[in-house]
């Protein structure tokens, strides 16, 4: 039986993974490992490992490592103190490989503690691009330590082979966060709003604004040119969810929370809203505004207009339902204003979202059971000239999970 160990650090990358958890939760081939960390345990973020517990999930390890600070200081002494906790949780479970999603400092951490040990690596949504943020270095850097990539779109795909990864470990499978979205069922508008003890009439407006990190001290200015912005739609009830553990997110969240006191009329903020009920407002909300990476990745699936702010997500693939702008009051105002135009809502319901592949979940857990671990470990740099092409790109994803 083949033991891996999955780590999940936040709300957002475990509700990614669930599908996949559970996948290999009834695989008899494997023995699952669930390792919880980051924001996870956190009181300040909502305790969201609450909702693991609530799904039954087999947390196996827990390892603190968030300070109670939002500093760049506080962040590197995170990472420090995630590598001696993820140390000693693989010296516990011995796992045979072990999966992760995305490029957050608490993954980074994890996959570091992971190279003494040689434990081969599996990484999705590798080869992805957010030049605003440090989590661009993160995620590249995670890669050259990982052996198993799952790219969520061609593109990824190709600069993955680029790092001069083999292309025999690249698996274009799709984004499996999106596998989910038709099980789901979902409240009706006015359930879900009275759930949320929301009493409005108003078009709904979802907004997540996280820091971009590369560009340090500007979380507080450019909130402030958000919320400025916000303010002059007056039709639209805003519904905040907070800001990410990320250095500058104090600032972001307590200005949201300003906001928020002065405008109870017309805005709410939620530390956590779970994965169903953050979905479930995606679904019915007008309009989104921010620069979470869910509007680039589940919003285009639920025909949502959304406006991107500044550079944290520059250089992702996006939807045609995304409208860049700058962060500046005046750009996100006539961003908006598009955004909330009959038109572009007509746009946007029809959009193909360029993540969206068939059970990209179930081909992951297909690629780990039969993934050769001795022959995964031995790492070499492969030249551009010499690969072949990673599997699944430019193909259906039936044709995917080819023998490796």
């Amino acid at each position: 039986m083949r033991k891996v160990a999955v780590v999940t650090g936040s709300r957002a990358e475990y509700g990614m993974l669930r599908r996949i958890i559970k996948l290999m939760e009834g695989d008899p081939q494997l023995a699952l490992s669930l390792i919880v960390t980051g924001s996870h345990l956190s009181p300040e973020f909502g305790l969201t490992v609450g909702e693991l517990e609530k799904d039954r999930m087999p947390i196996a390890e827990r390892v603190q490592m968030l300070l109670s600070s939002d500093s760049e200081e506080s962040t590197a002494m995170s990472m420090g103190l995630g590598m001696i906790g993820f140390a000693k949780a693989y010296s516990n479970l011995k796992p045979d490989i072990i999966l992760v999603l995305g490029d957050r400092f608490e993954i980074f951490a994890a996959v570091s503690a992971a190279v003494p040990f040689g434990i081969p690596v599996a990484h999705i949504h590798g080869g992805e691009s957010t030049v605003g943020a440090i989590d661009e270095l993160f995620r590249h850097a995670i890669t050259k330590m990982s052996h198993l990539h799952f790219p969520a779109a061609p593109k990824y795909a190709e600069r993955i082979a680029q790092m001069g990864e083999q292309r025999w470990r690249i698996f274009c499978l799709g984004a499996p966060g999106l596998d989910s979205l038709d099980e789901i069922k979902y409240p009706s508008k006015k359930r879900l709003l009275k759930e949320l003890g929301i009493k409005t009439e108003r078009r709904i407006g979802i907004v997540t604004f996280h820091p971009a990190t590369l560009e340090p001290g500007k979380a507080g200015p450019q909130t402030r040119e958000l919320l400025s912005a916000l303010t002059k739609f007056t039709e639209v009830f805003w519904v905040f969810t907070k800001s990410n553990s990320d250095a500058g997110g104090r600032a972001i969240t307590e200005r949201v929370a300003e906001f928020v006191n002065k405008n109870v009329e017309r805005s709410a903020s939620f530390d956590s809203l779970g994965r169903p009920g953050y979905l479930a407002l995606l679904k019915h909300a007008d309009v989104m505004a921010g620069n979470s990476s869910s509007g680039l990745i589940e919003a285009p699936s639920f025909g949502l207009p959304v406006v991107n702010i500044g550079n944290r997500q520059q250089g992702r693939v996006k939807a045609p339902n995304v409208i860049d702008a700058s962060a500046e009051g005046k750009s996100i105002e006539t961003a908006l204003e598009k955004a909330l135009s009959k038109d572009f809502r007509v746009l946007a319901k029809g959009v193909k979202n360029p993540y969206a592949q068939l059970d990209a979940s179930r081909n992951i857990v297909a690629v780990l059971k039969k993934a050769p671990l001795e022959k995964l470990g031995k790492k070499s740099f492969c030249d551009i000239s010499t690969g072949t092409r990673p599997h699944g790109n430019r193909r259906p994803i039936a044709t995917a999970t080819h023998s490796i």
